[in-house]
């Protein structure tokens, strides 16, 4: 194995680099860069780092002094793109390079300058953090100049997932910009997929705060696009699980009135009673009473009166806007209708084996109509309809795991909640009773007989 030559040219560089800063500072650019360019050629081949990168340092220094930054531009090019050059001295460029952004004199010096260091960065590992801060600079410059989409695709060329040299924060923070661009630029199926890079238990960290409750917006924005309001509901849920959230008044009341909002909002699943029988503990929902009110309706088993306590403020509650169309806050309105009727329809059917239609529609605050539809939506949703069983009758039924059963017979007006049983089922639910009964007969006729018994023992000893 050869070792590598190391030289020092401590003294030539000494002495020439003073002499090309004075013939930049005398206008005479050019030449000062031709006369380092020797040495610097020699300092490179003789594995000279540290006297390569004074070089290097001094040589773009000249240039931003001099405010030349095409000259700027083509020297940090060329010195990048020479054999054999370090890696430090590249990397000790570029940091310095970076710092000069913001000193270009307009935006189109800037723009040319993060794009030759861009370039510079392209597929060099050591230079993998520099690329992912300039690819933001870049980003926000295209951004600030109305190219959003522009600036999305910019961001999205780098997968800075994979980088290792950056901070988790730092990748967190680059991904939520790559989001937060998709969605301007309504891109949303990437939207989603660019979510799925953050893990959420990172999101969990003390020092993660602020970052989680940026993602859990953005994440807002999205799904109100797709107008998920379980989804909503985890959302905000989590922002108000934020210790730094708890500790201020306005914001976890509203992160609290916006997860009861769209988790009452939310169709009737497991995971959205589960969530509602939990939101329904928080000892904060005492501070906010229609809210309060809200959540004990849909977790008591009593017919829901409408309109609701406090009603109007709740349909006019500002996240129902957020992020939203001009004719989403009316359809969450219209949603919100639609749940308590269902919830309503559920306490009956738990009441009630048979009802008639008019009595019905006369608890729920509807006309038999607007009923029958709900009555049918509700034990159709998810599940094929089945043949009608006569011209006079519907039959409505849903599939295993289905909420409601349902029979409607029309022309007598009548609601019948208990599901009609085949023949296979009555027998086997019937062989079940009397296989229990013989049980129980079989085991009273043991406790007869050790009675008995113990009772002729007893009389013997007399």
């Amino acid at each position: 194995m050869s070792l590598e030559i190391k030289k020092d040219f401590t003294k030539e560089v000494s002495e020439k680099l003073p002499i090309a800063i004075k013939l930049s500072e005398g206008g005479q650019l050019t030449e000062a860069l031709d006369s380092l360019a020797g040495v610097e050629k020699k300092c490179r081949l003789g594995n000279d780092t540290k006297n390569l990168k004074e070089i290097i340092l001094t040589m773009v220094k000249m240039c931003r002094k001099c405010e030349d930054w095409e000259q700027l531009n083509a020297t940090l090019t060329l010195v990048s793109k020479r054999r054999s050059q370090s890696t430090k001295a590249v990397l000790g460029m570029v940091q310095e390079a970076m710092g000069w952004i913001e000193e270009t004199p307009t935006p189109e010096a800037k723009l040319a300058l993060l794009n030759t260091l861009r370039d510079i960065t392209d597929g060099k590992i050591f230079l993998e953090a520099e690329r992912a801060r300039l690819t933001r600079q870049l980003a926000a410059l295209h951004e600030a100049a109305g190219r959003v989409d522009q600036a999305a695709d910019v961001l999205q060329e780098v997968h800075v997932e994979t980088y290792g040299s950056l901070d988790k924060r730092e990748k967190a923070e680059f991904i939520l910009e790559q989001i937060r661009l998709t969605l301007a630029k309504k891109d949303y199926v990437r939207a989603l997929i660019q979510s799925r890079k953050i893990s959420r238990k990172v999101l969990e960290e003390e020092d993660m705060q602020d970052i989680k409750i940026n993602f859990y917006r953005l994440m807002i924005e999205y799904h109100t696009y797709e107008e998920d309001p379980l989804e909503l509901c985890r959302h905000y849920h989590s922002i108000l699980h934020t210790p730094k959230v708890a500790e201020d008044d306005a914001q976890w009341k509203e992160a609290l009135e916006a997860t009861v909002l769209f988790l009452v909002l939310s169709p009737q699943t497991n995971t959205q009673q589960d969530l509602l029988q939990k939101v329904a503990l928080d000892t904060r929902l005492e501070k906010l009473p229609n809210f309060k009110n809200l959540t004990t309706v849909f977790t008591t088993q009593q017919v829901i009166g409408y309109p609701l306590q406090g009603q109007q403020d709740l349909e006019a509650h500002p996240c129902l806007a957020r992020h939203a169309p001009p004719t989403l806050p009316q359809k969450w309105a219209q949603q919100l209708r639609t749940r308590t009727v269902q919830h309503s329809i559920r306490v009956v059917s738990k009441y009630y084996k048979r009802i008639r239609m008019q009595r019905l529609a006369e608890l729920l605050g509807l006309d038999v109509p607007q009923t029958e539809s709900h009555l049918s939506t509700m034990v159709s949703a998810g599940s094929e309809l089945v043949t009608p069983t006569g011209p006079s009758e519907k039959d409505v039924s849903a599939g295993e795991g289905s909420a409601l059963y349902a029979r409607i017979d029309r022309p007598a007006g009548i609601v019948s909640f208990s599901k009609h049983q085949p023949p296979e089922e009555i027998l086997s639910a019937w062989n079940a009773d009397i296989s229990e009964l013989l049980g129980l007969v079989e085991k009273t006729c043991h406790l007869i007989n050790k009675e008995n018994m113990l009772n002729k023992i007893n009389t013997n000893r007399k």
